[in-house]
């Protein structure tokens, strides 16, 4: 088994307040399954991503008494891959990510997807290694700009769109999927929204999700 790489070490010691005292553990939370090793984050992702939504929404919930409504779209918009990568670049964690020869050449470290992924295996092998509250924490110093920006304030985009069109008496829009490229662990989608009689619009992203969020609000920025 690989040792953990020193900056690694003192990375997790200044950034997560859990000591990196279980290699294998720490290995596996920025280990991507492109390089073909037996350990990734798979597994810690999973967790983490409960421990995140559980943190989020406890932070939330102390906020302020906004309805269920809204509280559920700020948490969506806040655990978002978008969110979480955003998160990744504010801490340093791409640069510890190991990945495949491959994967890295296709430019997976500035991947949102492979970010996101990462950023909740982190979270998950702290809660392992330091309980739910050491992990909570660090959720907090890392979302703390999240958290009082505008992250899911406003309307989703293709909420947003939806209600354009209505409003407008126009038909509803329709998104097509234009192109899918890369490979699976580095794809990217574009993806056109279209209302009838009204224009279209071209969106780009990671995910499919994403390049529609994309396209619905580019055809906004056009039509709206």
């Amino acid at each position: 088994m690989p040792s953990l790489p020193p900056e690694t070490r003192d990375w997790i010691e200044r950034n997560t307040g859990a000591k990196p005292d279980d290699a294998r553990l720490w290995l596996a939370a920025f280990t991507h399954g492109s390089t073909g090793e037996t350990l990734d984050y798979q597994r810690l992702e999973f967790l983490g991503d409960r421990v995140l939504g559980l943190t989020i929404a406890q932070w939330l919930y102390e906020q302020n008494g906004d309805t269920e409504g809204t509280l559920s779209q700020r948490l969506n918009a806040l655990v978002s891959r978008r969110t979480c990568a955003h998160v990744a670049r504010s801490v340093g964690l791409p640069a510890h990510i190991r990945l495949g020869k491959q994967a890295n050449a296709d430019g997976g470290r500035e991947s949102d997807n492979i970010l996101g992924d990462v950023t909740e295996s982190v979270i998950g092998a702290c809660f392992v290694a330091q309980g739910f509250d050491t992990a909570s924490a660090m959720v907090r110093r890392w979302w703390q700009e999240a958290m009082h920006g505008h992250a899911g304030r406003s309307k989703h985009p293709k909420s947003a769109l939806q209600e354009w069109a209505a409003g407008n008496q126009r038909r509803m829009p329709e998104y097509e999927l234009v192109e899918r490229s890369g490979p699976d662990h580095a794809a990217h989608f574009t993806v056109r929204v279209t209302i009838h009689n009204v224009g279209d619009a071209i969106g780009k992203g990671d995910s499919k999700q994403q390049a529609e969020t994309n396209a619905a609000a580019g055809f906004l920025e056009q039509h709206g």
